[in-house]
């Protein structure tokens, strides 16, 4: 039996290392240390509060103590609810059976570790590991959209050492290297017949691989109580190899290897921190991700077949205070405004993503000499992502409700 068209991104989104919703932009985590989570991430490249400025902006590290360690870890709640309808592709536009899915987000815990070095007066080193993308959505499996997903998550693991060089007093510059690895596993309903309702079985996609980047950094104190960051961070170019698999000796056709090349996007961070006062900070970022890189995703292998995704490049908006409330106590608020990379036409079931505004607020305890506690919490109101998308001999259209909720918490020590 000759293999059908799968999925319109199951091997895409396998191969890529994709998954749902995430808290970023597009599929991309910001959850990279709890401290700026309070913030909303406002100034994330020229704050330079910790070790975590490893990933954010490297040349951030000339600002620290001889010796870090930050160790954080998020705990994210995703809500994706879908409403709407699915018809299979015949003259009659007959209703696909089944429920909304149910709650399709889950419960993800983002690890993130980091240390920082001063290696001479000038020179520092630091190394981060860190998930830049992830988290999991599962639908109930006899959703009315199971022909085009029920299952899709991902794992990274990003290495990321990195070296800063202290220019003047007043300038610095960092570099790093990012070692990813990428591991994703997806499902859903394979159609065997063109027959309405058609007889299926359950495909389980499954691939990885390694890739590798570099991010850039520079930190220029422009007067005592000013700093501006600006950061880079480089494509990261795979080839991806997996398999499509259905456990079933009957249509062997279906599984096999698959390989494809894919392209993660870019990013530039400009941020400014500005001490107001003794007791208070102001903070404000604008970040860039160059999401037209996904525009198209060629696959070749058991199936052949290039995908137009037709992503955009977007922006993210962010602002935040800090204040200072006691020689132990710091307390942060931030608001955020992140674009969505991807209409409705285009959008699809394995990643429901939207515009979000976020309201975040947290705080730092500072337990002693070196040592420090910080925690926050933010809320993410997503803009009803809705969906009209045409796949697998169905079509699925409806509008999502969603939201996010993160809570964060990280233990920073100096020696």
């Amino acid at each position: 039996m000759p293999a059908l068209p799968l999925n319109r991104l199951t091997l895409g989104l396998a191969l890529a290392g994709l998954a749902g919703l995430s808290h970023a932009a597009g599929f991309a985590l910001i959850e990279l240390n709890a401290s700026g989570l309070g913030n909303a991430y406002a100034g994330a490249a020229a704050v330079a509060e910790d070790a975590s400025t490893v990933y954010f902006n490297p040349a951030g590290m000339t600002l620290l103590p001889d010796r870090q360690l930050v160790v954080a870890g998020h705990l994210i709640k995703h809500k994706a609810e879908f409403g709407g309808e699915g018809r299979f592709i015949d003259p009659s536009q007959t209703p696909v059976s089944g429920g909304q899915g149910g709650d399709a987000g889950d419960w993800a815990l983002v690890p993130n570790a980091y240390f920082a070095y001063r290696l001479t007066p000038d020179v520092h080193l630091g190394l981060g590991l860190n998930s830049p993308f992830g988290l999991k959505t599962e639908y109930d499996s006899d959703w009315i959209g199971r022909f085009q997903a029920i299952k899709s998550e991902v794992k990274t693991v990003n290495l990321n050492p990195s070296i800063a060089y202290k220019v003047s007093d007043v300038f610095s510059v960092g570099a790093g290297l990012n070692l990813q690895w990428i591991e994703a596993t997806l499902t859903h309903r394979q159609p065997l017949a063109a027959a309405i309702p058609p007889p299926s079985t359950l495909m389980k996609i499954k691939g990885d691989d390694y890739g590798w980047g570099y991010n850039l950094g520079a930190l220029w104190q422009i007067s005592p109580a000013t700093r501006v960051g600006l950061s880079y961070r480089s494509e990261i170019d795979y080839k991806l190899e997996g398999s499509s698999s259905t456990h079933d000796p009957v249509i062997a056709p279906l599984d096999g290897p698959v390989t494809a090349k894919v392209t993660l996007p870019d990013s530039a961070s400009l941020s400014v921190f500005h001490q107001l006062s003794s007791r208070w900070d102001l903070l404000a970022d604008v970040t860039w991700t160059g999401w037209s890189d996904f525009d198209d995703l060629p696959i070749e292998g058991t199936v052949n077949k290039n995908t137009p995704e037709n992503w955009k490049n977007i922006l993210r908006y962010s602002l935040g205070a800090t204040w200072h409330m006691s020689e132990k106590l710091s307390l942060r608020g931030g608001v955020a405004y992140d674009e969505a990379p991807v209409s409705d036409l285009d959008r699809t079931a394995r990643i429901p993503d939207g515009a979000r505004t976020w309201i975040a607020f947290g705080g730092q305890y500072r337990l002693g000499k070196g040592r420090a506690i910080d925690f926050g919490y933010a809320h993410l109101f997503v803009n009803d992502p809705g969906l009209q998308i045409t796949d697998n001999l169905t079509t699925l259209t409806g509008e999502y409700d969603s939201a996010v909720d993160i809570l964060s918490a990280q233990y920073t020590h100096s020696f």
